[in-house]
């Protein structure tokens, strides 16, 4: 087993630089944090790059496939991005997955900027059965450490690509595949749509919702009823609904 004491050491140089998302896109890698996260991870083969862990803390005799880095408390802390450290984070690679268009259930998201929110709508995906999550311009990345923690583990359960949203509309209905807007206006009630067998739902931004060129791209444009007052529902909430009701 490595050990590495000083905060100035070059590989810990380079963890903590994943924290930036140009540098997570150049070397094509991203952190994870604590034990849940680890072991979904590590189910996966070719995933996880090295682990690291806090001196003094014990770890699974399972996860010493992949390599072992014991640190101090001090460069555990340069590396954590929670309040309360988990005394264990690995380096993992960034997925390859392309997307299989002859699935059923597919999840669309433009321009969703909160991480929480990006995160849970990936762990309902998983939930509900989806097959791929594809992620639009605009949107949070996905290597975000708050999307990571709020995904749960379903980040590595699904296939989740980066695309251009118009050209997965065209991909999707050249494969027969029904495609769902979201809008508040000239939209009809979700529960008005008979189900499709297969289909895929887009949801918007926070404030703006969806863009206007991809609304005019779907075969459909739903929205959900407000019975009280307010104006609109979380879009992870919406989502959520929606992905359950098609489904």
């Amino acid at each position: 087993m490595i050990k590495i004491e000083s905060a100035q050491n070059d590989r810990v140089k380079k963890w903590r630089k994943l924290h930036e998302r140009k540098y997570r896109e150049k070397q094509q890698l991203f952190l994870i944090e604590g034990f849940h996260l680890i072991e979904e991870a590590l189910k996966y083969k070719g995933i996880v790059e090295e682990i690291i862990k806090t001196e003094g803390v014990e770890i699974p005799n399972h996860w010493k496939t992949a390599d072992i880095i014991s640190t101090t408390t001090q460069v555990m802390k340069s590396l954590s991005e929670t309040e309360t450290s988990q005394e264990v984070v690995a380096v993992c690679h960034m997925s390859t997955t392309l997307i299989d268009f002859t699935k059923k259930r597919f999840l669309l998201v433009d321009g969703v900027q909160d991480p929480g929110n990006l995160g849970t709508m990936i762990r309902t995906a998983d939930a509900a059965g989806f097959d791929a999550v594809i992620i639009g311009k605009g949107t949070v990345d996905l290597y975000n450490s708050k999307v990571i923690r709020s995904t749960q583990g379903s980040i590595f359960h699904l296939p989740i690509v980066k695309e251009d949203l118009s050209q997965a509309i065209e991909h999707l209905k050249n494969h027969q595949i029904k495609v769902i807007g979201t809008a508040l206006e000239n939209s009809e009630s979700y529960n008005k749509l008979e189900k499709p067998s297969r289909f895929a739902i887009i949801v918007g931004n926070e404030g703006k919702g969806m863009n206007k060129q991809l609304l005019t791209q779907t075969d459909v444009n739903v929205s959900l009823p407000i019975y009280g007052q307010a104006e609109s529902l979380n879009v992870a909430v919406a989502a959520g609904i929606l992905m359950y009701y098609y489904r």
